[in-house]
Parts: structure tokens; C-alpha cells; sequence
């Protein structure tokens, strides 16, 4: 009777594994086919993205009137500086990884657990760039598993300068503002390639608070994020020690 047992136990933990396996499977399935085709981004910039529409319902929900500021600007006019400072803040090692910083990965995956709450992303460019165009900005596991899909089949299908050039055209930097070059037009008064390295650091700096941060101002988080993208630049050559001694006292701080 009791070897009847252990073997009856056995096999339903059998079937019980299998069907956990299926499952498993029919579930990665059903995201592969329900991710959008992202092959027409190649050669055609998006009229509008996940994002957009998602900021446009909550002023609806809330009797708010929005209007949406973008205007997009080709890679090659974009300056290399702006760009060097949005990789350094965002995603330094984007030109190198294939979607997914792994070791970003997993130190967000330690502090999250040690935490017990999403109290760390480790998104790449792609796959910010994948969230705005197609997802929530809920924080959950799907969504996570869904940008991580989509991040690999954006790597797949365009080059690196193309991802960075949509990301840079469709990035939140303030209410109903979508873009570096609406961001430029809207705060300074000119287009992208015309900022100063001033207003390219203080830009680039509100990224993680577009919505409540105005570059143009002088909260000590802003001098410090701005002080804090003006070392890295100095510290990779981006600029040269004189540059960073001269702006960085704008902001506080003569030397460092």
C-alpha cells in the first residue's frame, strides 16, 4: 500500500510539473504573438505612442485640457553631446549591450527584493523606448516581461542609432511635452542643436522627473543632478576640466 502511494504521490507530481510546463509555455507564446510588429519603425516614426495616449486620458478623467508638444528632429542634427550626456544618465552602456544590461539587471533585482517593492529599474534606452510606445506605466511583471520581449525584438530589427533617434524624439520632458526638440523649443527658446552645455545638462537632468521638474529652475535636486552629469562629462573627456570648472559653478559647486 505504501509503495501504491509513493508512486500515485510521484506521478501526479509528474503531471503537475508537465502541466506547470505547458502552461509556461502557451504563456510565453501568447506574449510573442500578441507584441506589436515593430519592423515598420525602420523607416516611419510613430504618430504616437502608448505614453501619449495614456497622459491624454488622465487630464480626460481629470477635466483637464492637454495638448501635445513634438517635434521630431533627425539623429545626425541632434548634438553628440546631448546624446553622450542622455547615455550617461540613462543607459551608459547602451552602444553595447543587445537590449538588456544583465549586471543592471541583476543589482535591481537584489535591491528590489531586499526592499520588498520595484524601489529600483534597470530599464536600457530600448527598453524605455519599448514601454513608452506600447505599454503601461504600471509596475508589474508582466509589463516587465512584455518590455523585456519587445526591447530584444526592437534590437533585432533596428540599429542602435535608430532606437536611440525614436527614443530622443518620444521621451517624456514635461507635461505634454515629447522630445528633446519640444523640450528645447518649449524651456529655452531654441532648437536642440543650438543648447548651450548649460541647458543641455539641466535638459537631460529632469529625465527621471519630467513632470515635476522644470530645468529652468534651481531646486538643490536639480543642482545636484546637473552637478552630478557635469563630473561624469568630465570624468569620460566628454569635456574638457576648463568647461566643467566654468558651468559647474552654476550650479553650486567650483571644483570636484
Amino acid at each position: 500500500m505504501a509503495v501504491w502511494l509513493l508512486l500515485k504521490t510521484k506521478k501526479l507530481w509528474l503531471w503537475i510539473s508537465i502541466a506547470a510546463l505547458v502552461s509556461a509555455i502557451a504563456l510565453l507564446i501568447l506574449f510573442l504573438t500578441s507584441l506589436p510588429d515593430v519592423s515598420g519603425l525602420m523607416n516611419q516614426n510613430p504618430k504616437n505612442t502608448a505614453l501619449m495616449r495614456i497622459r491624454m486620458g488622465q487630464a480626460e478623467n481629470r477635466g483637464d485640457a492637454y495638448s501635445i508638444e513634438q517635434e521630431w528632429v533627425f539623429f545626425e542634427s541632434i548634438p553628440q553631446l546631448l546624446k553622450d550626456t542622455v547615455r550617461i544618465a540613462e543607459d551608459a552602456g547602451f552602444y553595447w549591450h543587445r537590449g538588456i544590461d544583465y549586471e543592471e539587471l541583476k543589482e535591481a533585482i537584489k535591491k528590489n527584493i531586499q526592499e520588498k517593492k520595484f524601489a529600483r529599474g534597470a530599464s536600457t534606452i530600448t527598453q524605455q523606448l519599448a514601454k513608452n510606445l506600447y505599454l503601461s506605466t504600471k509596475k508589474s511583471l508582466v509589463r516587465k516581461i512584455k518590455e523585456y520581449l519587445l526591447a530584444r525584438k526592437l534590437e533585432k530589427n533596428l540599429t542602435k542609432d535608430r532606437i536611440f533617434e525614436l527614443y530622443l524624439n518620444v521621451i517624456e520632458l514635461g507635461r505634454g511635452i515629447f522630445g528633446v526638440q519640444a523640450a528645447a523649443l518649449r524651456y529655452f527658446g531654441k532648437p536642440v542643436n543650438e543648447l548651450t552645455l548649460e541647458e543641455t545638462v539641466r535638459l537631460v537632468a529632469i529625465l527621471p522627473r519630467p513632470l515635476v521638474t522644470d530645468p529652468r529652475g534651481d531646486s538643490p535636486w536639480l543642482k545636484w543632478r546637473c552637478r552630478w552629469l557635469l563630473h561624469k562629462l568630465r570624468l569620460y573627456e566628454y569635456i574638457s576640466e576648463e568647461t566643467y570648472q566654468e558651468v559647474v559653478k552654476i550650479f553650486g559647486e567650483a571644483s570636484g
